[in-house]
C-alpha cells in the first residue's frame, strides 16, 4: 500500500530542485508542504542515506541537492521510499477449499508485482529535472 512517502520526497526533492544553490531548512519545506518538519525530517534523513542529498546543521543550515537534478530518476525516488503499489486484500482469510478462495492472494501477488514493474518502467523515463519543470 501507498503511504505518501513518494509524494513528500518528490516534494522535497522539487523544491531542492528549484533552490540549486541554497540550504532549505525543513521549517520552510514544511511550509511549502503544509506538513510538520519532523516528517519531512524523517524523509531528508532517507533521502540523505541514499546519498540525494546533503544537509548542514546551524543557523544558515539545510538541505540541498547532492547530485544533479538531472541525474535523478522519478523511478529511484519511488524505490527509495520503499513503497509498492497494491490495492489490499480482504481482511478475512478465504476458503482454501474454494477455487477462488485458495488462489485469490497468490494471483493479487502477481497482478501488485507486474503493476510495480510498469510504475517503475515508467517512472525511469522521467528525471526530477523533468519533473520539476512544470513548477
Amino acid at each position: 500500500m501507498l503511504s505518501g512517502k513518494f509524494a513528500i520526497s518528490v516534494h522535497i526533492l522539487t523544491l531542492l530542485t528549484k533552490f540549486p544553490n541554497d540550504y532549505l531548512s525543513s521549517e520552510f519545506i514544511a511550509g511549502s508542504m503544509n506538513l510538520n518538519p519532523v516528517l519531512v525530517r524523517k524523509e531528508i534523513a532517507n533521502l540523505k542515506a541514499h546519498h540525494i542529498v546533503e544537509s548542514k546543521e546551524g543557523k544558515n543550515g539545510g538541505t540541498k541537492l547532492s547530485k544533479a537534478a538531472s541525474n535523478i530518476t522519478l523511478k529511484e525516488i519511488f524505490e527509495m521510499t520503499f513503497e509498492n503499489i497494491g490495492l489490499g486484500y480482504a481482511k478475512n482469510q478465504p476458503n482454501p477449499d474454494c477455487p477462488v478462495g485458495k488462489k485469490i492472494n497468490q494471483n493479487l501477488d502477481a497482478l501488485y508485482v507486474e503493476m510495480n514493474q510498469k510504475v517503475c518502467q515508467q517512472l525511469e523515463n522521467i528525471s526530477l529535472e523533468d519533473f520539476s519543470t512544470q513548477f
